[in-house]
């Protein structure tokens, strides 16, 4: 008669032990916020890119760091990184093939506490990191050079039959792609279109150039790059349609830093409220709003 209370509380004490070796590690996670205030810095990882970071110490993702390094209390470092090194730099893992092909997680040490560079959000990433709220509207564009036999498609209300459009254009053309990044041909199924893709071995700011040197026939870019070529290289850029539907970019995070993230989440929509983020819109990508009105809207003006 005695044996199932026994029974009873020995899987009571079963439980418990099985809760105590995992509540250390839920604990550090709900910590990630605090002890980042007490370490004292945030540590930006950044990449060289379009306005988000110019290089010369300013962009949008570098004053938006710097604010919210000072609304947390802290001290703002950057620390500069690359498209490909960024997320292992982040999360302390890296992800290689064994001699067997199998998939292995190498354990680094992990440099930065996010990741904010124009990062837009696709699937992959998605398994590796923790995103914010979106922070700018983004999608891929085909362009190419005023003297391009190529002509611009006439929009339609059908987003998949504008990509249809343009993907017709591009048999037995050249084409700048860059893979792992947001400009990775296989995201969008180029190698579908009979285009003839070239892999470009130098940062995602020198593909646009490269293009209009000779490199090839055309390049995809993303909205904000674009946004800057059309600027900076004026009558030079023929955009000629959309490769993918709108997307979104935001800054990413380690997946266990939630804090962190929900801190940054009310701080971004604290900016969108008090003018601060149109203020840096309007300073570093004056265009963005007349292209994605529907993505700012709701926004406070600047103030005065």
């Amino acid at each position: 008669m005695r044996t199932r209370p026994c029974a009873y509380w020995t899987l009571l004490l079963f439980i418990a032990s099985i809760l105590t070796l995992v509540q250390p590690c839920t604990g550090s996670a709900a910590q990630d916020l605090d002890a980042l205030k007490e370490r004292g810095v945030l540590r930006h990882l950044g990449i060289p890119y379009a306005n988000f970071v110019s290089g010369a110490g300013d962009g949008l993702s570098v004053d938006l760091m710097r604010i919210f390094a000072k609304h947390l209390g802290v001290r703002y470092e950057y620390i500069d990184t690359t498209f490909a090194s960024a997320i292992p730099d982040l999360t302390g893992k890296v992800h290689v093939k064994d001699k067997k092909g199998k998939d292995v997680v190498q354990l680094i040490q992990a440099k930065g506490d996010v990741i904010a560079a124009g990062l837009t959000v696709l699937a992959w990433r998605e398994e590796l990191v923790a995103f914010s709220d979106p922070s700018f509207p983004t999608q891929v564009w085909l362009i190419t050079a005023p003297s391009s036999a190529l002509n611009p498609i006439t929009p339609s209300n059908d987003i998949e039959a504008d990509i249809q459009q343009v993907k017709k254009m591009l048999k037995g053309r050249s084409l700048l792609v860059k893979a792992g990044t947001c400009l990775d041909p296989s995201l969008y199924k180029l190698s579908e279109t009979g285009a003839k893709l070239m892999e470009f071995p130098g940062g995602l700011h020198e593909i646009f150039p490269a293009m209009l040197q000779g490199g090839a026939d055309a390049t995809i870019l993303d909205v904000p790059d674009a946004l800057i070529a059309m600027n900076k290289w004026a009558g030079q850029v023929k955009i000629i349609g959309p490769v993918s539907s709108e997307q979104q970019m935001a800054e990413a995070f380690r997946k266990e830093d939630r804090q962190l993230r929900q801190a940054y989440n009310d701080f971004l929509n604290q900016c969108r409220k008090d003018g601060t983020y149109i203020r840096l819109i309007q300073k570093y990508y004056p265009d963005a709003v007349y292209y994605y009105s529907k993505f700012f809207e709701g926004c406070a003006a600047p103030q005065k």
